[in-house]
């Protein structure tokens, strides 16, 4: 195969990267005494220590992630023990604030969230550019320009016959 693999590969590499710096953050979670904590709590447990108890979406929009992503790690956050979720407004809405549990935690949550605020900025005076400047512009391109608009247009431009079909396929699902 030649050099295009990169190319090729982009979300596996995305998924790699995250993996390996996710594993880490778990294992000095684990160092500090979070054995059960996940690294992906964290955003959930800042924005409740800043905005106090809330509703899963206010959660969701607060750390940027879709309503059912944070849904899931809220319940994840609910079988340890460091939420809970209260009856909100009506029935399909659950406020969801921090435990007893998670409050006790809180000193080693934040010394770990300072500890990998500081390695990202170390890892951003290695790279060639610093991937926290490249992450925002990426997001900001792709709220732009979603993805799936980008590679409809791209099929446009495949001169093979043999992916006619699928050129025309992603161009009339491109909205």
């Amino acid at each position: 195969m030649d050099g295009s693999l990169r190319e090729m590969a982009l979300g596996t590499q995305l998924r790699h990267l995250l993996e390996l710096m996710d594993g880490d953050v778990a294992k000095a979670c684990a160092d500090l005494g979070l054995r059960d904590y996940r690294p992906r709590f964290s955003p959930i447990v800042r924005a409740l220590v800043e905005l106090g108890p809330c509703p899963i979406r206010d959660l969701a929009r607060a750390v940027a992630v879709t309503h059912s992503a944070a849904s899931q790690t809220v319940a994840q956050m609910s079988r340890q023990g460091l939420v809970a979720l209260e009856p909100g407004d009506d029935a399909r809405q659950h406020i969801v604030r921090l435990t007893a549990k998670a409050e006790a935690l809180l000193p080693a949550i934040q010394a770990e969230w300072a500890a990998t605020t500081a390695a990202a900025a170390a890892l951003d005076t290695e790279l060639p550019f610093p991937l926290s400047e490249l992450l925002v512009a990426l997001s900001d391109a792709l709220r732009r320009r979603p993805f799936r608009q980008r590679i409809a247009d791209a099929a446009l431009t495949l001169g093979d016959e043999s992916f006619v079909p699928f050129r025309e396929a992603l161009a009339d699902r491109s909205d």
